[in-house]
Order: structure tokens, then C-alpha cells, then sequence
């Protein structure tokens, strides 16, 4: 059972599994992040810059100049980071039978999908279209910084609907987001205009909630699929790109072409309601092994 106890400004945590912050955050589920040293990163979220730094038994979370308190970790940190979700218990499940996925966890063990902000999540991921995390990372520095809150001397907040709303095709263009500045002003107007529903804890069905994804511009059924998850926590979801593709063609259908709807319907067949939490595994241990 984690212990995570408030010391000097810190939250530290003990006694955990399933945890490294450089697999949660390099699994290409976030972007606003930065590597500091190894095992030691900043993340802005939620209006804040939080500080992991993970040791060989303990992980720390802190602010820079700020104390973390136990309450606000407990608020924002704990369900962002999903600590109280027992991932032995999944691994379990989705690995029971299935060596591809055996090989897939063990390789990086540590992930944790993250609990983020489904309107981060819509437009972050209309960015991500044909696009590599670098630039991706790089595109929604420049509109934060353009379009949110200064945090402090380095860091923007990502702009909420109401702030990014002015923003034109041209003035996005320039921030680099190329094509996609169109989707993007789509997107918001949508959501200021009330024909999105961007609560993450929503009830509405989830194939209701890729309907209305799937009626932005820009926003196919991967980017759908990606915001389902890591926006809407639906973990009965499957994204399917390029590495997801490729992984379950070659060793789920026998190295067979397959299409969307065929991984799909393989995925709720063989994980159900964890297909999320396996897509993420396998769609990390390809593409960090593509070369293998």
C-alpha cells in the first residue's frame, strides 16, 4: 500500500508499484512536460508547475517555492496521477493468457494513464494529427503562451475556451500549428457555443461522446479514441495509430493487414473494459522498440 507522507514543503511516496514518472510521461499521453535531470521532471497542469523527482524508494512532489500540502495533493495530484487505482490487479487481467501483452507490461511497468482535462486533451491531440511529440510539445508551448495565464517567469497556463476563442486561423498559424489552425478555431467555437460537453465526469455514453468528438473538424477516430481516454478516463477505449496498428497486425492477427474496426473489435473482445490500459502498454513498447 503507497504511504505518502508531507515533509518539509514535500509530498513523499513510499512503498508504491507501478510508478515511473519517466514511463507515465514519455508514453505519449501528455505534452507539457519537461525532463529536468533523469528521473526528475516538471509537468504543468491544472494552473500549477509540479516538481516529480523520483529515488530508488520514494518519489517527491513539490512546487518550487510553494508548500504542497497534503490536502492539495490529495484534491489534484492523487486521482491526476490515478494512485488510487490498483494496477497489479489490471496487469493481472489484461496479461492472464497473452504473451505479447506480458512482454509489453514488463517493459515498462510503471504506467499510469493520467487524468487530464478533456478540453487540453481535444485540442492537444487535433495538434497531434500527423505530427511528432516534439513539435507537438513545442506547438501548444507557443498557444499557451500566446493565449493563457503566466504562471510564473517561465510557464503558461494552458488557455482556457474563453481565452483561446479570439484566436484566428492566421494568428495560429503562426504559432506553428500549420494546418490544423482551422480545426482548432472550429474546435473552440464549438465548445463556446455549448455543442460539446466537456465535463470529464460526464455520464453520457462514451460512443455518444466519439459522436460528438467525431463532429469537430479535424478529429477522426484516433484523436476521438485519445481524447476518450485521456480526457474522459473511458478505459473501454482502444486509440489505434500507426504503432498500435502495427503491433496488433503482427502479432494478433498474424501478421495480416487489419483495419480499424477489425483491432478494434479484437481489443473489446480480448481486454473489455481495460482496453485502454492495454493500448497504452502495447502502443509504448512498440514504438520504443520499432528498431527490435
Amino acid at each position: 500500500m503507497m504511504i505518502f507522507k508531507e515533509q518539509s514543503g514535500k509530498i513523499i511516496m513510499t512503498d508504491f508499484d507501478h510508478f515511473h514518472i519517466g514511463q507515465i510521461l514519455e508514453c505519449g499521453q501528455c505534452f507539457r512536460f519537461t525532463e529536468l535531470s533523469d528521473m526528475h521532471y516538471a509537468l504543468i497542469a491544472f494552473g500549477r508547475v509540479l516538481h516529480i523527482r523520483q529515488l530508488a524508494n520514494a518519489v517527491e512532489f513539490y512546487y518550487e517555492g510553494n508548500t504542497l500540502t497534503t490536502d492539495e495533493f490529495n484534491d489534484i495530484w492523487l486521482p491526476y496521477f490515478d494512485l488510487e487505482r490498483d494496477y497489479s490487479a489490471i496487469i493481472a487481467k489484461i496479461t492472464a493468457g497473452d504473451t505479447v501483452m506480458q512482454k509489453a507490461v514488463n517493459f515498462a511497468s510503471g504506467i499510469r494513464i493520467l487524468r487530464q482535462d478533456p478540453w487540453e486533451m481535444l485540442i492537444s491531440f487535433i495538434i497531434s494529427a500527423n505530427n511528432r511529440i516534439p513539435q507537438i510539445k513545442q506547438v501548444i508551448k507557443n498557444i499557451s503562451e500566446a493565449y493563457g495565464t503566466q504562471i510564473d517567469l517561465l510557464n503558461y497556463t494552458f488557455p482556457t475556451i474563453e481565452q483561446l476563442l479570439p484566436a484566428s486561423q492566421e494568428r495560429l498559424r503562426v504559432l506553428k500549428t500549420g494546418f490544423r489552425d482551422k480545426y482548432i478555431v472550429d474546435a473552440t467555437r464549438k465548445a463556446a457555443g455549448g455543442a460539446l460537453e466537456l465535463s470529464r465526469d460526464t455520464k453520457i455514453p462514451t460512443d455518444d461522446l466519439r459522436k460528438m468528438l467525431l463532429s469537430v473538424s479535424g478529429v477522426g477516430e484516433k484523436v476521438a479514441h485519445c481524447i476518450l481516454l485521456f480526457g474522459y478516463g473511458r478505459m473501454d477505449t482502444f486509440p489505434v495509430d500507426t504503432w498500435v496498428r502495427k503491433v496488433m497486425q503482427q502479432y494478433y492477427f498474424d501478421g495480416n493487414d487489419a483495419n480499424a474496426t477489425q483491432i478494434h473489435a479484437l481489443a473489446r473482445e480480448r481486454f473489455g473494459e481495460l482496453s485502454g490500459f492495454a493500448q497504452q502498454y502495447l502502443f509504448h513498447y512498440m514504438r520504443m522498440n520499432s528498431g527490435n
